[in-house]
């Protein structure tokens, strides 16, 4: 629901954003369909680590330091 609104949004600020976009259009596909991945995947690798990190503690001492 929210990926269809951000594209929705983004579609309406084309005129604004096409001052600023050098060699494509506002509306290339390429550009809706790469960002948006790659975002994603930022995402999930900025949650992923501290994740990883948090496994590798054991809850008895993390705890117990509380």
């Amino acid at each position: 629901m929210v990926g269809a609104l951000g594209t929705i949004v983004a579609f309406a600020l084309t005129r604004t954003i096409s001052s600023l976009l050098f060699g494509i259009s506002p509306t290339d596909p390429s550009t809706f369909i790469t960002i948006p991945l790659f975002l994603l995947g930022v995402a999930l690798l900025s949650s992923y680590i501290p994740a990883w990190k948090a496994t590798k503690i054991d809850p008895v001492i993390a705890l117990r330091t509380e």
